[in-house]
C-alpha cells in the first residue's frame, strides 16, 4: 500500500499517511493538503490489491458527482492496472456509471450525506468520507449522515472506515472528535541545525519588521531561526509519532497543516501575508485558523458550559419532591420517533426553578398506550416538602417531529388542563412563547371554533437565557437547581449546543449548533418546560403569579360552627307596605 501512496502522490507531502491507516482513521488537515488525494488512492489500493465493497460519501449529491469525474475517471483510466479491472463508461451494463464503479470482487459506490437513501445503500466494507465537517447535522430526519454511513461496516472484522476534514468550529467539529478520540499523530521534521525531531507549530514562525519575505521557524530546542529552503529535506526525514493513547487501539488520528506545504505549494511567507491581513477581520481570521492551520475555530463569544460542571454543583434533593420555595410545576415533553422525552420542573420567586425528573417513555407516538402512559406523569400530584400536594400547571409539548397531527388531536382533548402544543422558532428574539394559530379545518377551509392551537417558541431565545443562567453560582432569581440523581446523560444532552458566530455579508449572525452525534432533548424540554410557564404569565399577573400560586398551595382552616345565641329579647319586625310604583295601568 505504501507503494500504491508513493506511485499516485509524486511530489506530494511524503508523509505516508496511507500505509498507516487503522480499522478507523481521521485526517485533520488544512485546506488543499492531499486529503481527498488520499482517499484516491485508498481508492485505487482498494481496486488492485483489495477488493471488496465500499461507499464514498462526499457532502453532497452534487460534489459527489464531481469527483467521480474529475478525479476517479482520470485516476482509473490514467492508471493501467486500474483500467484493467474496470471497464470504461461505454453503456449503461457496463458496471461504470456516475455514482458506480465495478470492478472484480467488488463495487464503489459514491453518494451524498444529504441523500439517507444513499447512505443505507448495501453493507460495505470499506467507507470513506471526505470533508465530514460540511455534512449535514441530521439527514432527513434519520440522525448523523456519519453514523448511518458507518454502521454500513458493522458486519465486517476486518473494515477500514476513513474520514478527512478541514475542522470548522471547536466542539461543534465532527473531525475534532475522532481526531481526539485518536492516537493523535503529528509529523515530527528534525532540525537542521540540532537534529531535535518536533512537530510544526505556528507559534515558533518568526518574522521581523512585519515583513513576511523574512518569515522563518524557531527550533523548539536550539531556538535557530530554519529558513524554509530547509523544509524539502525536514519532510524527507520526518515520521508520523502518536502523541496521546487512543481510546481504541485501532483508531488512528493524523493532523497536518499548511506549515507542511512542500515547496511550490503554499509557503511560509505566504501564510504569514495570510495572517497579518486578516488578525483583525474575525470572519477571515476563522476561514485562515481553519484553513491554513488545520485547526478548530473557538468563538470567544457564546456560551461555554461543560457537562461535568454542572453535575459537580448538583443537590440531594429527592426527585419528584418540589421543594419549599417553588410554587409552580411545570411540564415540556420532546417527541421522537420512538419515544417521548419528559422534563418536569419547578418554579419559584424569580423564576429560580429545580429538576423534578427527565426521563423517557419509549413507544410508538402513534399510539394511544404511549400517550397513557404520559397521562399518568402529568396528571398526578408532586408533594412538596411541607407535604402540600402540587399539580402540573402547564405542559407544552412540541409538534414539530413526524407525528404532529397526533400531538394535536393529544393537546386538543387536554386544552383544558393546560397541555398545548408547540414549534419551536429558531429566528433571533423571538418572545419565548408567542401568538397561536388555529390548525384545524373544516372541507371548506374554515378554521374550526373548537380547533387545536400550535403556539410558536422563541427557543432561541430560551436557549439563549437558560445558557446565561447556568453561569449564575448563587441561589436565587434564575438561579437553575438539579438534584443529584440525574445522569451524566441528562447533563451531556443539556450542554448539548453551543452559540456560534456566522457571519452572513460581513455581519455577525449568533445560532445555536448541536455538537454532532450528540442528543439534545434533555435541552428541548427544559425549553418546552420554560414556555409552559411563559404561558401561564399569559393568563395570570406575571408580577405576582408565584405569589398567587403559593397563597392558593396554603391549608385552608377548616370554618368552626358558629353557635346561635338565643337573645331574651326578641324584637318584632315592623311589616311595612310598599306603595306601588306609579305607571300608567295604575294611574289610568
Amino acid at each position: 500500500m505504501e507503494n500504491g501512496q508513493d506511485a499516485l502522490s509524486q511530489g506530494n507531502h511524503g508523509l505516508h499517511v496511507v500505509h498507516k491507516l487503522g480499522a478507523k482513521s481521521s485526517v485533520h488537515a488544512g485546506a488543499q493538503l492531499g486529503k481527498t488525494e488520499c482517499i484516491n488512492n485508498v481508492v485505487g489500493y482498494m481496486i488492485a490489491h483489495a477488493p471488496g465493497p465500499a461507499l464514498f460519501v462526499q457532502p453532497t449529491i452534487e460534489m459527489a458527482k464531481r469527483l467521480s469525474k474529475q478525479r476517479l475517471d482520470s485516476l482509473i483510466h490514467e492508471t493501467p492496472v486500474l483500467s484493467e479491472k474496470v471497464a470504461p463508461a461505454r453503456s449503461r451494463d457496463s458496471g461504470n456509471t456516475m455514482f458506480s464503479k465495478s470492478f472484480d470482487g467488488g463495487i464503489l459506490l459514491l453518494t451524498g450525506a444529504n441523500s439517507a437513501t444513499g447512505l443505507r445503500s448495501a453493507p460495505c466494507r470499506w467507507v470513506l468520507l471526505d470533508e465530514v465537517d460540511a455534512f449535514p447535522a441530521d439527514v432527513d430526519g434519520e440522525g448523523d449522515p456519519c453514523a448511518l454511513a458507518e454502521r454500513r461496516a458493522s458486519t465486517f472484522s476486518r473494515r477500514k472506515i476513513i474520514l478527512t476534514s478541514t475542522p470548522t468550529v471547536k466542539d461543534m467539529s465532527r473531525i475534532e472528535t475522532e481526531y481526539l478520540a485518536s492516537n493523535q499523530m503529528r509529523y515530527f521534521v528534525p532540525c537542521p541545525h540540532c537534529g531535535q525531531m518536533q512537530w510544526l507549530e505556528w507559534k515558533n514562525i518568526r518574522w521581523r519588521d512585519s515583513d513576511p519575505r523574512t518569515a522563518a521557524y524557531a527550533c523548539n530546542s536550539c531556538g535557530a531561526h530554519i529558513p524554509e529552503h530547509h523544509k524539502s529535506e525536514m519532510l524527507r526525514r520526518g515520521e508520523w509519532r502518536a502523541t496521546a493513547t487512543a481510546e481504541d487501539p485501532r483508531t488512528v488520528g493524523f493532523h497536518l497543516s499548511s506549515l507542511y506545504s512542500p515547496l511550490g505549494w503554499k509557503s511560509w511567507e505566504e501564510i504569514v501575508t495570510e495572517f497579518l491581513r486578516a488578525k483583525s477581520d474575525p470572519p477571515l481570521l476563522k476561514t485562515w485558523t481553519n484553513t491554513v492551520l488545520g485547526e478548530t475555530w473557538e468563538e470567544e463569544t457564546g456560551a461555554k458550559m461543560g457537562a461535568e460542571g454542572l453535575r459537580d454543583r448538583a443537590e440531594f434533593y429527592p426527585a419528584d419532591e418540589v421543594p419549599a420555595k417553588a410554587s409552580i410545576v411545570t411540564c415540556g415533553v420532546d417527541v421522537q420517533d420512538n419515544r417521548v422525552a419528559i422534563g418536569l420542573y419547578a418554579w419559584g420567586e424569580g423564576e429560580e426553578s429545580w429538576l423534578l425528573n427527565h426521563f423517557e417513555i419509549f413507544g410508538d407516538p402513534a399510539s394511544k398506550k404511549l400517550w397513557d402512559q404520559v397521562d399518568d406523569v402529568i396528571f398526578r400530584t408532586y408533594k412538596k416538602e411541607d407535604g402540600t400536594q402540587l399539580k402540573v400547571s402547564a405542559t407544552g409539548v412540541d409538534s414539530g417531529g413526524h407525528f404532529t397531527s397526533e400531538v394535536y388531536a393529544y393537546c386538543r382533548e387536554r386544552a383544558k388542563r393546560g397541555v398545548f402544543a408547540l414549534k419551536g422558532q429558531s429566528q433571533r428574539n423571538k418572545p419565548a412563547i408567542g401568538k397561536p394559530s388555529k390548525v384545524d379545518i373544516n372541507y371548506k377551509g374554515q378554521v374550526l371554533k373548537n380547533s387545536a392551537q400550535v403556539f410558536p417558541a422563541g427557543v432561541d431565545t430560551i436557549k439563549t437565557t437558560l445558557f446565561a443562567r447556568l453561569k449564575l453560582n448563587e441561589e436565587g432569581p434564575g438561579y437553575i437547581h438539579f438534584h443529584a440523581a440525574a445522569s451524566p446523560e441528562y447533563f451531556k444532552q443539556l450542554t448539548s449546543e453551543r452559540q456560534v458566530v456566522r457571519y452572513v455579508k460581513g455581519f455577525a449572525i449568533r445560532e445555536w449548533k448541536k455538537k454532532p452525534g450528540d442528543r439534545n432533548e434533555a435541552l428541548d424540554c427544559f425549553c418546552y418546560s420554560y414556555c409552559a410557564l411563559n404561558y401561564l404569565y399569559m393568563r395570570f399577573n406575571r408580577s405576582t403569579i408565584f405569589e398567587q400560586f403559593a397563597k392558593a398551595q396554603e391549608p385552608k382552616d377548616e370554618p368552626q360552627e358558629q353557635k346561635r345565641v338565643e337573645s331574651p329579647y326578641q324584637p318584632t319586625r315592623r311589616r311595612v307596605s310598599r306603595r306601588p310604583s306609579s305607571s300608567f295601568v295604575t294611574n289610568w
